[in-house]
């Protein structure tokens, strides 16, 4: 049985002492809780302190980006070793909005994602795709085409997680029905299923992300490809995160 993970993708907001609280907070308040996977993602400039606020307790901590080379005159830009070194065991790589603003391909999402898993990091890899593309009726294969170049040249799936973020419905307040959120994860399944037949296919988590509340985490959570949640606002209030993390691990 896949184990759930939520996510929180706190993106470029909080200090350090606004990070290192909420990092705090949700490592108390889900102490207690049994199962899953609880992971946390702060700017970079937090990522140490996070660290040391998480430490010991059952949240792990993930980078919101990383770099694909190992080190070398890239300026501004942070190598993996660098994100495990600074207490990360999660990377999210392949985001909407950094493909959307930094003009990242899938051909750089999966040069990050071989030397993430080269380094010891395990990569939470987003794909999903726009209102336009889902009007056309190509979601499956703007989605699959993403899976499959995300992941070229990669045979063990044991350390990949898979977010699957509508990109109409990430910081809209729309979001894809629980319905809508199915379909699209159980064809990442069956693709996974067809074309990687290695280790850890069969067991490749899927997460949902696009505007995830304590109000929609139930319906969602219950569908069978769903594996848990890739979760943006909701993850920046502790009381709402944790809300959803006790309805999750408590169903």
């Amino acid at each position: 049985m896949r184990r759930w993970m939520l996510a929180g993708n706190w993106k470029m907001h909080n200090t350090l002492g606004e990070s290192t609280a909420l990092a705090r907070a949700i490592a108390e308040g889900c102490a207690d809780l049994a199962g899953g996977d609880v992971v946390v993602a702060p700017p970079f400039t937090a990522l140490a302190a996070v660290a040391g606020a998480v430490r010991g307790s059952r949240v792990a901590l993930a980078a919101q980006n990383v770099f694909y080379e190992e080190k070398g005159a890239y300026t501004g830009e942070v190598a993996p070793a660098m994100v495990k070194d600074a207490g990360c065991e999660y990377v999210i790589i392949g985001h909407s909005e950094r493909r959307k603003y930094f003009h990242e391909t899938d051909e750089t999402v999966n040069a990050k994602l071989k030397k993430s898993l080269a380094c010891g990091l395990k990569p939470i890899m987003c794909v999903g795709e726009t209102e336009e593309e889902r009007e056309k009726g190509a979601t499956e294969f703007v989605v699959g085409l993403q899976v499959r170049k995300g992941l070229y040249g990669i045979e063990d799936l044991a350390d990949v997680t898979i977010a699957y973020e509508p990109v109409w419905a990430i910081g809209t307040g729309k979001n894809a029905t629980p319905e809508q959120a199915q379909a699209v994860h159980a064809f990442v399944r069956r693709l996974l299923g067809d074309g990687y037949a290695g280790a850890g296919a069969g067991e490749a988590r899927i997460l949902y992300g696009g505007s995830v509340t304590p109000d929609n985490i139930s319906a969602l959570i219950a569908m069978e490809d769903i594996d848990g949640a890739l979760i943006g606002g909701a993850s920046l209030k502790s009381e709402s995160f944790l809300s959803i993390i006790k309805t999750v691990a408590g169903r």
